[in-house]
């Protein structure tokens, strides 16, 4: 009796185990399918990435001039606005260039204005040589008309001699007549062609005057460059933030000499950011531009950043390296590549933004809905 109560008691006890086993299988199957229909639902709307990191524009301040620091307006990792002054260059010898470079300027000036001077006369002497050889032309034309009429008078007068109406008087009075006139005739004309020539000089020389303007105004205007050069280096020897953000990692100090494009510090835009994801080739097909991205900071898990993908960098990852992989050889292993993609983040708040600097790392979720 008591073998057969115990093999009952052993019987349920089994039967109570069986249940329990089949109800932690069935627990287990169901989170097991829940975090599989889970993983499914997000695979295909969501595509996610940790390879990512906050960036921004890193500006290196270098110099356009040479000369000694005189004073340094910042200490490193201030944080500064656009247009503040940041180190302030000895300008003794760049005011200098620029007063040498105004009264270069001044000089082409008053030059020009003798050459214009000189150009202007020359072209009134031409005016007047022209006139003159003008009436020199008038008193040919008057000569001419006397010599035609000497010739016939001479004409007459020797066909009245030869018909003995004439006395040898006239006749030698009418060709001495003849003569003169002829000699003033020729005298008329050489002086015509010496005025001529005169005038073509003169008028060479007015041209001569004229060309030099174009070169007076070409050295003013060459001198008007040297000056602006010169006064834009002289704004140089200031040196302003190019935008908001951190100041950092100065290489110089005061009184020490810098020469032209040597590095001075940097300025980093942590005002702009912007995360780069580097994706998998595998999960860009369905990656596009305008997708809503959620941005969790590894360092600041209580930000909340939203964003929308901007573009694709263009090539992979490993195109933009040093030694680029070359797959021509005989030895080849495929690697999944990487591709870069620029997500622009919405309105980030203030107190959030001064905590945030690139090169942080972040995860990434892509809604492809």
């Amino acid at each position: 009796m008591e073998n057969k109560e115990t093999n009952e008691t052993m019987d349920t006890q089994t039967e109570k185990k069986s249940k329990k086993k089949i109800i932690i299988i069935s627990t287990v199957l169901s989170v097991i399918l829940i975090i599989g229909i889970t993983y499914f639902v997000i695979s295909a709307n969501y595509e996610s990435t940790d390879n990512a990191q906050l960036d921004a524009d890193i500006v290196s301040i270098k110099s356009s001039v040479s000369g000694y620091i005189k004073a340094i307006k910042f200490k490193d990792n201030q944080q500064v606005k656009n247009g503040d002054t940041l180190i302030i260059i000895d300008d003794t010898d760049l005011k200098t260039k620029v007063a040498q470079a105004d009264a270069a300027l001044e000089n082409a000036k008053d030059n020009l204005l003798s050459v214009k001077s000189n150009a202007s006369a020359s072209s009134e002497n031409a005016d007047a040589s022209s006139l003159s050889s003008s009436s020199v032309q008038q008193n040919i034309n008057s000569a001419k008309a006397r010599l035609t009429k000497s010739q016939g008078d001479y004409k007459r007068v020797e066909n009245m001699f030869a018909a003995k109406a004439a006395t040898q008087a006239q006749l030698d009075a009418a060709k001495a007549d003849l003569d003169v006139t002829q000699a003033q005739y020729d005298g008329a004309v050489s002086q015509f062609k010496s005025a001529s020539a005169q005038s073509q000089g003169v008028r060479s020389q007015a041209e001569a005057q004229k060309a030099q303007i174009s070169l007076a105004e070409a050295l003013v205007k060459q001198r008007e460059a040297e000056l602006k050069m010169a006064e834009l280096q002289l704004s140089h020897a200031i040196i302003l933030s190019p935008c908001d953000g951190i100041v950092t990692k100065r290489a110089v100090e005061v009184g020490q000499y810098i020469t032209i494009a040597q590095p001075l510090c940097s300025t980093v835009d942590n005002a702009h950011l912007w995360v780069t994801a580097n994706f998998k080739e595998t999960q860009v097909k369905k990656i596009k531009i305008g997708q809503t991205v959620d941005v969790k900071i590894d360092a600041f898990p209580d930000i909340k950043i939203t964003g929308k993908v901007d573009s694709y960098i263009g090539a992979t990852g490993a195109k933009f390296s040093l030694l680029p992989p070359d797959n021509s050889t005989g030895n080849f292993v495929k690697i999944i590549q990487r591709i870069p993609i620029r997500i622009e983040l919405n309105d980030i708040p203030k107190e959030s933004l001064n905590r945030l600097y690139p090169g942080l790392s972040v995860f990434v979720e892509v809604s492809l809905k």
